[in-house]
């Protein structure tokens, strides 16, 4: 039997864990032995959660553990997994038994995926994705290594996201678009462009945000 660790104790932290104990893995492939965040007393206030064992930094891996990562943000998800991956630590899958995987998806390591996600055909998934609830993936949709999909946003056929791209909660990219790398789609966004890197773009249709 594997220990489960989740990094980061925070609010997605939380959603990880139940996601965790509601996929066919638990008690048969792994139990949760707790969080690990820097921030000792994140769960305090909250009950039915284990324990915060230690932070990310300071932490020494064991032979039976593996991790997830439920950072909601892209810039500390690769931080703190690249942390623990140099450890030598090694991360699985978290994907809720409602998800519908369609013929020939390809998945990475790291992925996590809440309920009601549809990924249709031919779809291909990189290493650190996160897909929350409801999602809908077109046909041949690729995503690249630390992508973050908000609930309800949905990709059309073809379209690519690249690493570290980020679509906020229902946006919407229409077929054949690419999302380059570092980009940010605004919640309720309509992109029917592509969109460069490290820009945000956001409205209907989405344009690019300047601060």
């Amino acid at each position: 039997m594997k220990n489960l660790i989740i990094i980061g104790a925070r609010g997605f932290g939380r959603e990880v864990y139940d996601l965790a104990i509601q996929c066919s893995g638990y008690n048969i492939e792994y139990v949760v032995k707790g969080f690990l965040d820097n921030k000792i007393d994140a769960l305090n206030g909250f009950e039915n959660y284990p324990q915060i064992i230690s932070s990310v930094e300071d932490y020494e891996i064991q032979e039976n553990d593996i991790f997830v990562c439920a950072l909601g943000t892209v810039k500390w998800k690769k931080h703190y997994a690249e942390l623990i991956l140099e450890k030598g630590g090694r991360f699985i899958n978290l994907i809720h038994p409602s998800t519908k995987l369609n013929t020939n998806v390809c998945v990475g390591i790291g992925l996590i995926v809440f309920m009601y996600a549809n990924i249709s055909n031919d779809c291909i998934i990189e290493d650190f994705v996160t897909i929350q609830g409801y999602v809908g993936l077109g046909h041949d949709t690729k995503i690249k290594k630390w992508a973050h999909l908000s609930s309800y946003s949905f990709t059309g056929g073809f379209v690519i996201l690249e690493e570290e791209s980020t679509l906020n909660t229902r946006a919407t990219v229409l077929p054949h678009i690419i999302v380059r790398k570092g980009a940010t789609v605004g919640a309720s966004s309509l992109v029917i462009k592509n969109v460069k890197e490290n820009t945000t773009v956001f409205g209907v249709p989405a344009k690019k945000l300047d601060f």
